[in-house]
């Protein structure tokens, strides 16, 4: 077969029909798992005047034109509604849910990554994390027909795998730690406590999880992203993350809502976006009105339904269960 042959079926979907009755199934069920709670599903916009600052999203930017002189205002495809949908919280809306066409940019594709992709994002008034877990197992046993969830903390994780107490470690340590496990650090970009957190999460212990369902909770607090702080010693985030056969389902936190403490999380980002050498975008002066008016005490998560899919399907590929990726779009 030439490349011109091949190119003849370029137009086609790389999804199969029964995979697209399979989604639209999915998706059914999710309106009437929330139905069935009184959850209200909402919709946010996709474009909007800021983004989210952390160091480790990208978003896409694009430019609306304002007037007949085009003049041109940048807009951002949203990485995830979670800004939008806390504005829905403070303003009263009560227990939300989406399911969201989010974007993210620089090297998003692959295996389990496209750069546009489909979350399905819920927030909780009055939960604790511990209780939106609850929620979240209930919802992914349906689907995977899996056990009980296993529950770990992340001291738990990082003592099991690397027999290291992750909230009392220097980067010195993390420097010799590395070099034991045979990676040379001047290759990553590591330079905070948090990157090398990640990099061993990601390369060193991931791969070592147990296929079945296990949800790891209680992060350092250099790892809160959104969450709440709860004080201790050692203190820890509220979040959580879930995973299943070593693949990441869902991010959730005991929602951080106090406006001061948001602000200055927004100005590390920065920082740390300068420290990268990324582009700086603006912050979110919507949500923090919002936070300052209110944000009931809530719990919130995002699930990749894709990747969901992907393990319903027991699919090798993203492409298997989305219609057109990056490549065909």
């Amino acid at each position: 077969m030439t490349n011109d042959d091949k190119n003849l079926n370029v137009w086609e979907p790389t999804t199969t029909l029964p995979m697209l009755h399979l989604r639209a199934k999915l998706l059914a069920n999710i309106r009437q798992f929330f139905a069935e709670r009184d959850v209200l599903e909402v919709e946010t916009p996709l474009l909007c005047q800021t983004t989210v600052t952390d160091p480790h999203l990208h978003s896409f930017q694009t430019q609306y034109c304002l007037d007949n002189k085009l003049q041109a205002q940048t807009l951002y495809l949203q990485t995830s509604p979670e800004f939008a949908m806390k504005r829905l919280l403070a303003a009263g809306s009560g227990p939300i849910y989406q399911i969201f066409k989010a974007f993210r940019n620089h090297g998003e594709s692959g295996r389990y990554h496209n750069p546009e992709f489909s979350l399905l994002e819920w927030y909780r008034p009055g939960y604790n994390h511990h209780q939106l877990m609850d929620e979240v197992e209930v919802l992914l046993k349906k689907w995977l027909n899996c056990e009980a969830a296993q529950r770990l903390s992340y001291a738990e994780v990082f003592q099991r795998y690397l027999d290291i107490d992750p909230h009392q470690l220097s980067i010195e340590t993390l420097k010799r730690i590395m070099l034991r496990l045979g990676f040379t650090t001047e290759n990553f970009a590591l330079t905070h406590q948090a990157d090398y957190l990640n990099f061993l999460m990601a390369h060193v212990i991931e791969p070592q999880l147990p296929p079945h369902l296990i949800f790891i909770y209680d992060y350092p607090t250099t790892l809160a992203a959104l969450a709440k702080i709860r004080s201790g010693n050692p203190a820890v985030a509220e979040r959580f993350e879930v995973y299943f056969q070593r693949i990441e389902l869902a991010n959730g936190f005991h929602e951080l809502n106090d406006a001061r403490e948001q602000q200055q999380r927004f100005q590390e980002d920065k920082l740390a976006r300068t420290r990268y050498g990324y582009s700086q975008v603006p912050i979110d002066n919507f949500l923090l009105a919002a936070l300052t008016h209110g944000l009931p005490d809530c719990s919130g998560v995002a699930l990749g339904l894709d990747r969901l899919l992907m393990l319903i399907a027991k699919a090798n590929e993203i492409s298997e269960v989305i219609s057109f990726p990056i490549q065909r779009a």
